[in-house]
């Protein structure tokens, strides 16, 4: 006997008890009773027993989930670590593999303090199942302590592993640095500087990044908070050729970054190139000379490469973005009638019959206060007296401001047949990956800010531990663009635009998951983090039986055909991550 679902059109399938049997050498079957009325708990018990098993009054006579953990967005982390990152702890103390292992993995999917870290991974208190993967037990304080500070010293020779897996002599180097904040007043580190997050009244670090081509990071140097961006290059080379053992890479920096006396000081006596831009007054300064630059050079590519005897063995490019020219040009003249709207106040203010605005100080007060405010003080003459006042525009000054609008130029030294003119353009934007990646470690994922480690040397191990935890995320980011909002073909897409000046143009696949929400399979498309929660709805269930309490059976949650797609992008399997 067996039960058959028969289709019955548009109505319900009927449910059927049947039996087989032979007449006469074929197989026939007869219907025994119609179970369509009866719950489907009571038929599927019904059919275990057909099948010779035993049915039970409830599922927990059978089976009881003693606990249910989060288990797959760290199963994702944990597999491309040990896939990726295969290697780095290996030297560790094999007490400490397990807890530096956690750490990074909680570092992607939950970022928090080292003391919040620890409540989260403590035995009865674990939040997830990473303890249970990573085989911690009896995990202390100290223990994330003393993982970190392994770590610290342990930062050359892992650096030294991602510089032979991606740097060589030759490649570009993508440099930049940012700055985060401190609490407390006892790390020797920290020290009041310029402020990129906007806290002027907190002391800071200040961190420099070297990433590939890419945008994959290989290194992190910490320095003292009031460190200028300049200041850092030669430790940074000297890092280059002594650690990593590389002769000549093209270092790509922004104007800051890369000054003249870093070059002449740094670069040129260790053999390395550079990639870099003039600031304004040196776009200026050639445009005086060999401009102006008639905008129909600039139709086809965008960019014209020139030469300098400012600049002798180096090339040129001059770019121009007509779409920055145009926003630059529509920012200064809102900047201007706003101001001239502020001054036209305090013209008003001294001509009003009663209580006038009188007195060069009390005049000079308000003028700077609106001066301040938009940063046009260039753009305009002023004249104060004791009773009146008085502003025109600069209307050369202007025009020669203008001239510059959405014009770059950059310099190198690198040979047309190592770098062209458009890949020359197109090396330098690379920057941005490093901008991607100051934004993953300060924000929208891994947290490194506010820094509350006072000792030098866990404050830089706390910056390094963040960065191999973003190297971890830009791998998982690179096989998991299918399923996110990322553009998997902008390379291809980049080499059928005509100027490497203009943003790239997001392909076809990309604008359709842009504008339906959707990638080709119809299913909705996650960011990063929401990937991330979505995986962590599979769950690693620990269960036992009545019969044997004491053996522990573990059953994970079967994933839903987005999760399974992730899984196999990452090339992880959650049921063998332990």
């Amino acid at each position: 006997m067996y039960i058959e679902s028969v289709p019955n059109r548009t109505s319900p399938p009927a449910i059927l008890l049947r039996e087989s049997f032979r007449d006469h050498g074929k197989i026939r079957k007869r219907t025994l009773a119609n179970l369509t009325h009866w719950p489907s708990q009571l038929i599927e018990h019904f059919r275990v027993l057909l099948r010779g098993g035993v049915a039970v009054s409830a599922a927990s006579e059978v089976m009881a989930i003693e606990r249910s953990l989060p288990h797959g967005h760290v199963a994702a982390v944990l597999g491309m670590l040990r896939a990726w990152g295969s290697g780095w702890f290996d030297a560790a103390p094999p007490r400490l593999r397990p807890v530096l292992e956690a750490m990074l993995v909680m570092r992607v999917v939950e970022p928090a303090s080292k003391l919040a870290t620890w409540r989260m991974l403590d035995g009865e208190r674990a939040v997830t199942s990473l303890p249970l993967l990573v085989g911690l037990e009896g995990l202390s304080r100290e223990d994330l302590y003393r993982a970190l500070d392994w770590l610290g010293k342990a930062q050359a020779g892992i650096e030294r592993r991602l510089s032979r897996r991606h740097l060589g002599d030759g490649v570009l180097v993508l440099y930049d640095l940012t700055s985060t904040w401190v609490t407390g007043p006892c790390c020797e580190l920290a020290a009041y500087g310029y402020s990129r997050d906007g806290k002027r009244g907190d002391p800071q670090i200040v961190f420099g990044l070297i990433c590939t081509a890419e945008g994959c990071p290989v290194s992190v140097e910490v320095f003292p908070g009031n460190t200028a961006d300049c200041a850092t290059v030669a430790a940074q080379v000297a890092k280059l050729q002594a650690r990593f053992g590389l002769s000549r890479v093209v270092w790509v920096g922004d104007r800051g970054m890369l000054t003249q006396t870093q070059i002449d000081t740094v670069l040129r006596p260790a053999g390395m190139s550079w990639l870099t831009s003039l600031r304004a007054t040196q776009i200026r300064k050639l445009l005086d000379t060999q401009g102006p630059w008639q905008v129909s050079l600039f139709d086809e590519t965008g960019l014209i490469e020139v030469s300098s005897p400012d600049y002798p063995g180096e090339r040129l490019v001059v770019c121009r973005n007509p779409l920055l020219a145009e926003e630059r040009a529509r920012k200064r003249e809102e900047l201007l009638s706003a101001t001239a709207r502020e001054l036209d106040k305090i013209v008003a203010a001294t001509l009003r019959q009663r209580a006038p605005l009188h007195g060069e100080a009390a005049i000079g007060l308000r003028v700077g206060t609106v001066i301040a405010r938009f940063k046009m003080a260039k753009h305009f003459e002023i004249t104060i007296s004791h009773e009146s006042f008085a502003y025109l525009r600069k209307p050369q000054q202007i025009a020669a401001e203008a001239a510059l609008d959405g014009i770059y130029v950059l310099r190198t030294d690198t040979a047309p047949t190592e770098l062209s003119a458009t890949q020359t353009v197109e090396a330098y934007k690379r920057l941005a990956h490093v901008e991607r990646a100051f934004r993953s470690l300060k924000t929208v994922d891994l947290k490194v800010r506010p820094i509350f480690h006072w000792n030098a040397v866990r404050v830089r191990a706390h910056v390094f531990l963040c960065m191999l935890a973003y190297s971890v995320e830009w791998q998982m980011r690179q096989k998991l663009k299918p399923l996110l909002f990322d553009d998997e073909e902008i390379q291809d897409q980049r080499q059928l635009q005509s100027s490497p000046v203009h943003p790239a143009e997001r392909s076809d696949s990309a604008k359709q998951k842009d504008a339906t929400g959707l990638n080709q399979e119809g299913t909705p498309v996650p960011s990063f983090r929401s990937l991330l929660a979505d995986l962590a709805t599979i769950c690693y269930n620990i269960a036992s039986t009545p019969v044997n309490p004491e053996a522990k059976i573990i059953l994970t949650t079967r994933p839903t055909p987005l999760q399974q797609k992730a899984f196999q992008l990452l090339g992880v399997k959650p049921e063998r991550t332990q």
